[in-house]
C-alpha cells in the first residue's frame, strides 16, 4: 500500500523542531564556556577591537603621547604576569569603551603620575581581561607600558566594595594602581578591587611605527 504524502503542517513542525534542539545545544555550549572561562561570543568581537587598540598604540596620536588622551584612545597595555595575560588598554570606563578591553578612569591619574590610577575590566564577557584578579596574591606584579614609560606594581590587598564606595579611588600617602570588576562573577552586585603599589619606572617598551 503506497505511503501517503506528509502534511505540510508536520514537516514545518519537524523542522522547527530540529531548529529548536540545535539552538537549545548552542546556547548549552555558550553557557558552559562562559562557565569555565569566558563568553565567546562578545570575545571574539572584542579581539578584534583589541587588535585595532594594538594597530592605533603602533601609531599614536601627539596627545596620547603627551599624556592628555581623548575618551576611546588606545593609551598602553597592561600585563598581569603571573596570570600570563596581557591587553591593551583604552582611555574611558563607558560600556563601549569596555568592550573593546580594560578601561582607564578618566577622573584619575594615568600610570606615571602620582596618586591613585584606576583601571577597569570585564570578568565573564569581551575576553574576561579582569576573570581571574581574585587570584592575584600579595606581592605579584601588574605592570603598564605606556608610550612614555613602563610601570610595575606590586599587590598589597584585594577588597570587595559596593559600586557606591568611590572613595577606593582616592589619592593616599603613596603611588598605587587599583584594578576594579564586578563581582562575584555574573553579578554586579558589588565591586572587587585590587590594591597595588607602585614599584617602579622602566624605559618605555611598546613598540612604534
Amino acid at each position: 500500500m503506497p505511503q501517503k504524502n506528509r502534511s505540510p503542517v508536520r514537516k514545518v513542525v519537524r523542522f522547527l523542531s530540529s531548529v529548536l534542539m540545535v539552538t537549545g545545544a548552542l546556547l548549552l555550549v555558550d553557557a558552559g564556556l562562559t562557565l569555565v572561562w569566558q563568553e565567546p561570543i562578545s570575545s571574539f568581537f572584542a579581539q578584534r577591537e583589541q587588535s585595532r587598540l594594538g594597530d592605533a598604540l603602533a601609531n599614536p596620536p601627539q596627545r596620547v603621547i603627551e599624556r592628555k588622551p581623548l575618551p576611546g584612545d588606545a593609551i598602553g597595555e597592561i600585563t598581569l604576569p603571573t596570570q600570563d595575560r596581557s591587553y591593551f588598554v583604552i582611555e574611558g570606563t563607558g560600556t563601549a569603551d569596555l568592550r573593546k578591553g580594560p578601561g582607564h578612569y578618566s577622573d584619575t591619574p594615568l600610570p606615571g603620575q602620582r596618586g591613585t590610577v584606576a583601571i577597569a575590566g570585564h570578568r565573564t564577557t569581551y575576553l574576561a581581561p579582569f576573570r581571574k584578579i581574585d587570584k592575584l596574591d600579595r606581592g605579584d606584579r601588574v605592570i603598564v607600558d605606556m608610550t612614555y614609560g613602563r610601570f610595575t606594581y606590586r599587590v598589597e590587598k584585594t577588597r570587595i566594595v559596593d559600586p557606591s564606595q568611590t572613595e577606593v579611588k582616592r589619592r593616599v600617602g603613596h603611588d598605587r594602581l587599583i584594578l576594579t570588576a564586578c563581582h562575584p562573577l555574573y553579578s554586579a552586585a558589588q565591586r572587587i578591587v585590587v590594591f597595588a603599589r607602585f614599584a617602579g619606572r622602566g624605559p618605555a617598551r611598546l613598540e612604534r611605527g
